[in-house]
Parts: C-alpha cells; structure tokens; sequence
C-alpha cells in the first residue's frame, strides 16, 4: 500500500504540472498535503512537518544555489563568459570548432545554469555558423549536450547540491568524482551525436529576432587571464579541499582552513566576491552595476529555490508517514543495486515531472533509507540521482522548449535530437558511477 500511494502521488504530480500546467512549488506542496493525511499525520502536525522539510532543504541549498547564479549572472553581464568562448574558438580554429564549444560549454558550465550559460554562449554559436556555413546543429549541439552533462551530473547546480544535502554527502567529493566521468562522457556524447545521419538531415536556419543578449566588442570584455581565472576558482577551492582531506591525516594543521575555504558555499563566495571587483571596478563598471546582475541571478533563482523547499517538503512528509521506512524493508532482499535503483527512481520521476531538480529532490528521498547500511559512498548516491534525472528530457521540460527555439527545430526534430542525448547521457553517467563505486571499492576508500 506504501508503494501504491507514492505511485499514486507521483502520477497526481504529473497531472497537476502537465495537464493542469500547476506551477511545481505549489503541485508539490499541495502532493504533499495529499500524502500526509492519506498516511495518517496528526492535522495539527502537518504544517510543522512541511516547515521541517523546507527548511532542511533550503538552509542546506541556498547558499550554493543563490551564489553560483550571481558568480554567472556577474560574468555574463560583463562579457568575461563571452571572452572565454571567443578566445577558444579562435583558438581551435573552424576545423576544430565543436571541440572549442565543448571545453567553453564545459568551463562555463561549471558554474552556470544550463539557461544561463546556454543564452550567453549561443550567439558565438550563431556568429560561427554565419561566418562557416556550417550547420547549426554541428556548431550549436555540442554545446548543449555539454552544458547539460555539467548542469545535471555535478555541483554546484541545484539538484546534485540539494541532493548532495539530502544524503549528507561532500559536496566536494562529490564533484571531484563525478569529474572524472562526467567530463570524458559530456565530450564524447557532444562530438558523435552531431555526426549521427538522423541529426545530419536536420538542417535548421538561425532564428530571426531571438537572441537579444548583447554582444561585446574585444575593447569591452575583460581579458582571458581574469575571465578563465574566475571561472576556474570555484572548481579549484572545492576540488582541491577534497583532494587535500583525502591526501592528510585528520590531525593536520591546515585541514581546517582548507576544509573552510573549500566548502561549497565559501568557495563561491569567495569567488563571488572576486568577480565583484574583477568584472567592476577593476574595468569601469560601477558597484552599482555589479549589483544589480547579482539581484537579477537571485530573482532567477528564487522559483528553483522554492521548487527544491517544496521537494524537501514532500521528501519529510514521506519519512514521517513511514513510507521511506516501507521502502527500505521492503529493498533489503532485493538483489538490485542501491546505485542502480537510485538512478532508476530518478529516472522514472524525470520522465513523469520533467523538471530535472523536482525528479532528483523526489528521489532522493524516495531513496535515501538505501543508503543507510549499504556501504555505498554517499557521494556516489548523488550522482547516480542526478545521472538519472538528464534522461528522457521531452515536452514537459522547459530546457526541451529552450533548446527547440534556439536551435529552431520542430517537436519531433527536438524529440530526436534532446531526448535522445539526454538518455544516452543518464545511461552512460550511470556506467560512471558503477565503474567509480569499483575504483572506489579496490583502493579501499
């Protein structure tokens, strides 16, 4: 019965957000609510046990959230992410293009939300396909399927960080593992899916009258070394602590220090702050000007936030009615694997909601009672969520309509095209993470 009341909740959502086009923080809450009485939580109790849920939830995910959007919005508005692109792209030369656009997608992208990073990135695609006549797709794609990888499989971005929070996993270890996979696997799938037949008969022109961004002059734009600097530092600090607590005893002196500096909401700031004054006053721009790209990152964020408070709210309404406790007696002789059945719960939300960050919240506390036991690395948890939650990406995706617009495809070409790479990219990082869990296995970690 259990089971049947999370399936049942599962398909309301989906009515509540694709038919009846419900907003997810409210379809959530209202989910909520619904399982709550059904499970029998006291009325009186309710209210406290949705509060409990979002603040866990938020306080664990806001920091790293709201930060990292202002640290992109920053760069954006000051053309040091369009500096970055232009530099690689002249680099690399025509011949080797898509790769320029995978490494700038996949700098970028570290710190940047897919709708971000995508906008200020695609009008460089736009300028080289004008000037090549080459292709859309063949310039424009493996850009996204970068960006996408990076969004989806690691932290900073929402939905591993919240999940991340959810399994009491590091941040850190999360995203220095999940380099190792998410990097050669984004690469890949980016450079062959532009050259499969069913993507090369797609010949789609550049949308008239869409990209509105602005685009800098070269004496407007903050040089390579600042702009390519800023972007690193974040990957750097959290990366890097990961590595160094790894690499000392717990008595070390400077583990401490480094632990603090390397913590994800630090690490951003820190890089925030850095940003403020290189893409400001350091090349003309007032604080004034700084600051209000910092208040249109937080205006941007504030839905996501809410969405992933909501999902919290959902996730403590299922572990206070038991039916978390159901689930993990119920898994205990199954010969699945946690990682696996991780990745499967996510994947089947994905498909069912869309959202990639309410798929991967919902998830994880379907899963979290998993964990406990399992000997599994929390780390390891949270990236097969978060691989799980790219795939299927279709029509009740709003980053589906971006993508069909931009690249000004019909449904099925974007259907062809999105759904496909997504769902590689789910099963692949699922590989990953499986292939990590050994690594991690035999060095005895």
């Amino acid at each position: 019965m259990p089971l049947v009341i999370v399936g049942i909740s599962v398909l309301i959502l989906l009515l509540l957000m694709t038919r009846l086009k419900l907003n997810g923080f409210v379809a959530l809450l209202l989910v909520a609510v619904g399982v709550a009485l059904v499970q029998g939580i006291p009325l009186a109790e309710i209210s406290d046990v949705l509060a409990e849920g979002v603040g866990g939830q938020i306080g664990d995910t806001m920091l790293v959230v709201g930060l990292g959007a202002m640290v992109g919005r920053v760069m954006g508005d000051s053309g040091a992410a369009q500096r970055i692109a232009g530099h690689f792209v002249d680099t690399f030369g025509v011949r080797w293009v898509q790769l320029a656009m995978v490494v700038t997608a996949m700098l970028i992208g570290v710190t940047m939300f897919y709708e971000v990073a995508f906008v200020i990135i695609v009008p460089v695609a736009f300028t080289i396909v004008r000037v090549t006549r080459q292709n859309l797709l063949w310039v424009g794609l493996p850009m996204s399927i970068a960006l996408s990888t990076m969004h989806s499989f690691l932290p900073p971005h929402p939905g591993p960080t919240a999940v991340a929070a959810t399994f009491d996993a590091s941040v850190g270890l999360t995203l220095f593992y999940g380099l190792f996979f998410a990097v050669p696997i984004g690469a890949a799938i980016a450079l062959v899916w532009p050259r499969l037949p069913f993507i090369r008969r797609m010949d789609p022109e550049i949308p008239k009258g869409l990209v509105t961004e602005r685009e800098f002059g070269d004496d407007e734009m903050p040089g390579m070394g600042w702009s390519l600097s800023v972007a690193l530092v974040p990957v750097v600090l959290i990366a890097g602590a990961a590595v160094y607590d790894m690499a000392v005893s717990d008595d070390n002196g400077a583990l401490p220090f480094v632990t603090f500096v390397g913590a994800a909401p630090i690490a951003l700031l820190l890089t925030l702050l850095l940003a403020v004054w290189a893409f400001g006053p350091r090349v003309g721009r007032s604080l004034e000007q700084v600051s209000d790209s910092c208040v249109s990152a937080a205006k941007a964020m504030a839905m996501i936030l809410l969405v992933i408070g909501a999902g919290g709210a959902f996730k403590n309404v299922l572990v206070e009615g038991g039916i978390s406790d159901y689930i993990q007696e119920s898994t205990e002789g199954w010969g699945v694997s946690p990682i696996i059945l991780a990745w499967l719960v996510a994947v089947i939300l994905r498909i069912a909601l869309g959202s990639a960050t309410v798929a991967v919240v919902t998830a994880a506390g379907v899963v979290e009672p998993l964990l406990a036991g399992s000997g599994v690395h929390p780390e390891l948890m949270v990236l097969a969520v978060s691989c799980g939650s790219i795939a299927f990406s279709h029509v009740n995706d709003p980053g589906f309509w971006m993508f069909k617009e931009y690249f000004n495809l019909t449904v099925v070409q974007a259907l062809k095209a999105r759904t496909t790479y997504t769902t590689v990219l789910a099963v692949l990082g699922l590989g990953g993470v499986l292939v990590m869990d050994r690594v991690l296995d035999v060095l005895n970690v």
